[in-house]
């Protein structure tokens, strides 16, 4: 029972073909396309609202120069938010749960935004790994342990959207089985049970979307120290 509760984060196969493939485009055809006609739906204008609320919210800290991520950060944005909404429905999987892809996701980007730093402004850039009015001893050991936490950045990127996701598919999938178990023998304790999966659910939409969120204005916090 243990061993099937973690097989949903298996990536399904079909005749040895994975269908992580079909999962990442899906939720690109789910997004409606702007009609010919001058007029939006409602659906197209509460689409470009939240787009353009996002898009301003996450880049008003950062300078002219920062505003060419716009498109990236809104992509990867809608990108995450669909994935992890997604995997909430039953029988389908949920590829932001692999560490794997959210490296892909983390590592580039993170690499992408120290790169500019190191061109843009190589002092600015190299300063950051020692705080000004450091005393002189201690100098060696803050260079190291900045370092450290600075290639450690990509890596909690994706461990932590990884492991809130892991964690809350497997919790409703606990509390789910618990709750059936339960029917037969305790109806009124299955009942509260069902309330709490129905909760935990709502929160999980709620986990779903504020880490896709905190995904990207982590990596805009990142592209600010650098631009």
């Amino acid at each position: 029972m243990a061993l099937n509760f973690f097989d949903q984060f298996m990536s399904p196969a079909y005749l040895g073909v994975p269908l992580i493939a079909l999962a990442l485009t899906l939720p690109w055809i789910l997004f409606p396309t702007p009609p010919s006609r001058w007029l939006n739906n409602r659906l197209l204008t509460l689409q470009s609202w939240f787009i353009n609320r996002f898009t301003y919210q996450l880049l008003m800290p950062l300078n002219t120069g920062g505003h060419k991520w716009a498109t990236i950060f809104a992509s990867l944005m809608l990108f995450l938010i669909s994935l992890n909404m997604l995997g909430l429905l039953p029988y389908t999987f949920t590829p932001t749960t692999q560490l794997s892809m959210n490296m892909g996701f983390a590592v580039p980007l993170w690499m992408a935004t120290v790169l500019i730093g190191m061109r843009n402004q190589p002092t600015a850039a190299l300063g950051h790994l020692l705080p000004e009015g450091t005393p002189a001893p201690l100098i060696p050991v803050l260079i190291i342990i900045e370092t450290i936490s600075l290639f450690i950045r990509p890596l909690a990127l994706g461990v932590r959207l990884t492991a809130n996701l892991t964690a809350g598919h497997l919790l409703i999938q606990l509390i789910a089985t618990a709750a059936f178990v339960l029917l037969p023998l305790m109806p009124t304790v299955a009942i509260l049970t069902g309330t709490v999966l129905f909760l935990l659910t709502i929160l999980e939409v709620a986990v779903a979307m504020i880490q896709a969120y905190v995904f990207v204005l982590l990596l805009s916090l990142y592209l600010q120290e650098n631009v």
